[in-house]
């Protein structure tokens, strides 16, 4: 089941599998998701999709979820690892997307674009530079120094920007950008400030009225990373006021569910705010990359047994198979486990020929290739086992 207007490749990917695909538009609520998953292998979603440990639960037969974005807040990871889903997602494939969004939109929040083609519209020309600005020798100021923000300094150095970054995490600094110590220098010192930080429940709230207050007078403020960052009313608080120039809001803490329906917001009808509908990676070239990328994992997953890019589950990249017969075998993460697969493996005279294991939290994964297939009575033991989350099998 793909959702939210997947890219056609992924679909396109899973039927050349042999799969059936339910291909669904918009989202799906909980509710809906309870009712619908049981039979559904694999549920490809965006962002708009909330996948609940009651959803997990009804899921029966479900073997992997696929973020068909760079997020997966929206997925309770833990809740899915201990019933043994694997989670998939795309960290790299929109970044140049939204970079440009983003590059874009500092272009025109500096010229004002915004005032001046709603004017044109109007059948007003307003031929004025009053309240605008080259980007050039101006201060960009990045929060959140990811794949994103790093590749959005790069750019934005090429413009001539002068470009400082805070990350609480330690990151090397791309070109001439500069680390400062705090949020509260950063905020004091640039002229535009760009959010790009994941959906971590720590995160929400980053941005209220104290932070807003903090910013030079006459800056400009940007967010494409999650709507749960920002205080929209503080944000529509201090453009009203003057005190900022402008803002382009790409995320929002409500968003619609389908597309067409209706969308409020305390910024809109505000001068100089450009407002877009969650688009950041949402161009041609990023949903194909992302639609190749994320179905590719979960047809890996699902037909070789490769964790590798899960975030969730031990990772183990799956090699080029080897004897007759492949094992795949999640389990607690108790000493003593791969002694008793080998166990069980020589007791059937059983030859490995090939065996990858790893460890992630509470959980390890074990992928065995032998060169005979096992017996049922073999599996069986195994499968009783007290550690035993999983275990599944192809013949080679």
């Amino acid at each position: 089941m793909l959702l939210e207007n997947i890219h056609p490749v992924a679909a396109e990917a899973f039927r050349r599998a042999g799969f059936e695909v339910d291909l669904r538009s918009r989202s799906l609520s909980e509710e809906e998701l309870v009712a619908e998953l049981p039979g559904v292998s694999v549920l490809g979603i965006r962002s708009n999709t909330t996948i609940t440990p009651a959803v997990l639960d009804a899921a029966k037969d479900l073997l992997a979820v696929g973020c068909f974005c760079i997020g997966t807040n929206q997925v309770d990871l833990n809740a899915a690892a201990e019933r043994g889903v694997a989670v998939f997602n795309a960290p790299y494939s929109n970044t140049r997307s939204v970079v440009e969004l983003v590059m874009g939109e500092i272009v025109a929040l500096a010229r004002r674009l915004t005032e001046k083609t709603q004017r044109m519209h109007e059948g007003v020309w307003d031929k004025s530079a009053k309240g605008s600005h080259e980007v050039r020798r101006r201060t960009l100021g990045i929060v959140g120094y990811g794949n994103i923000g790093t590749q959005l300094s790069t750019i934005a150095e090429a413009f001539g920007m002068r470009v400082i970054f805070y990350d609480t995490a330690d990151r090397l600094a791309h070109g001439n950008a500069t680390r400062v110590g705090s949020l509260e220098q950063l905020l004091a010192e640039s002229d535009v400030v760009s959010i790009h930080v994941d959906g971590r429940p720590g995160n929400a709230g980053l941005f209220g009225a104290e932070q807003f207050a903090m910013m030079k007078p006459g800056a400009a403020f940007i967010n494409a990373s999650r709507g749960m960052v920002v205080d929209e009313i503080a944000l529509r608080d201090h453009i009203r006021s003057g005190h900022l120039s402008g803002a382009a809001i790409d995320v929002f803490p409500l968003e619609p569910k389908a597309q067409g329906d209706p969308f409020d917001s305390p910024l809109r009808g505000l001068d100089n705010v450009i407002l877009t509908p969650h688009v950041g990676g949402s161009t041609q070239e990023a949903q194909e990359g992302i639609g190749h990328f994320v179905s590719d994992k979960l047809l890996r997953f699902v037909g070789a047994g490769s964790t590798a890019l899960s975030v969730n589950m031990p990772q183990v990249a799956a090699p080029q198979p080897q004897g007759k017969f492949r094992m795949a075998y999640l389990h607690q993460n108790s000493p003593g486990v791969l002694a008793e697969i080998n166990r069980l493996l020589a007791d059937a005279r059983v030859n490995v020929v090939g065996q990858s294991l790893s460890t992630r939290g509470e959980h390890g994964y074990v992928l065995t290739d032998t060169d005979a297939v096992l017996s049922d009575d073999t599996l069986s033991a195994l499968r009783r086992s007290p550690q035993t989350i999983w275990l599944r099998t192809w013949q080679l």
